[in-house]
């Protein structure tokens, strides 16, 4: 079991913990069988909570705790409360990137979000899936598929990103939809599931 302290170091944990070590890798996992994977997800979601309530009176702070929360965020990152994270030490952000309130982040391994995007209230990044397989899915299996988001992206309100997206840089996705494949670069995408439905004008 982990002991609960501040800025852990993900490649310290890999090295330490095969569960930990088995989530980032993409193989097979038990969360719920595992010592050390509840351990940090109640340390990520505990410390949302504590940012959630201080922010309005002491944002100072909240942003301080939000970057060791999320050792990878950049510089100039705004975000507004509630938020709410599985894991923070996987997730890389980039700068002056804006989130809106009730982001949530389900499932650990790698989430990479690029420099300047724009993330609209309630988006939700998923990346576990479990076992297809009722035996195994009833014994807990699971594996999470990394999501990458390049940069300048926006995602409008509601938004869903399922495991194993990635969506490229300098596009648009409309409000409610649920990506569930890549996106390309520089184009407008709507829908449930999510399709591109045009490429970006450029405006004069």
């Amino acid at each position: 079991m982990f002991h609960m302290t501040t800025n852990m170091d993900l490649a310290a944990l890999i090295d330490q913990d095969d569960d930990v070590r088995a989530l980032f890798a993409g193989d097979g996992i038990r969360y719920r069988a595992s010592a050390s994977l509840p351990d940090l997800t109640w340390r990520a979601q505990s410390m949302c909570a504590h940012i959630n309530r201080i922010f309005f009176d002491d944002p100072a702070e909240a942003l301080r705790l939000f970057h060791e929360l999320v050792p990878g965020a950049g510089d100039g990152i705004d975000f507004r409360p509630p938020l709410n994270l599985d894991y923070g030490v996987g997730l890389t952000i980039g700068e002056r990137t804006f989130i809106n309130k009730d982001f949530l982040v389900v499932g650990g391994g790698y989430i990479t979000i690029g420099a300047d995007c724009l993330i609209g209230p309630r988006c939700s990044i998923y990346t576990p899936n479990h076992a297809e397989d009722p035996a195994l899915r009833r014994e807990g299996w699971e594996r999470a598929s990394a999501v990458t988001i390049g940069d300048n992206v926006w995602l409008g309100g509601s938004v869903t990103i399922l495991p194993g997206v990635t969506i490229g840089s300098d596009s648009i996705i409309g409000a409610g939809s649920v990506v569930t494949r890549d996106i390309p670069a520089g184009v407008v995408a709507v829908g449930n599931p999510c399709r591109v439905v045009r490429a970006i004008r450029a405006e004069r």
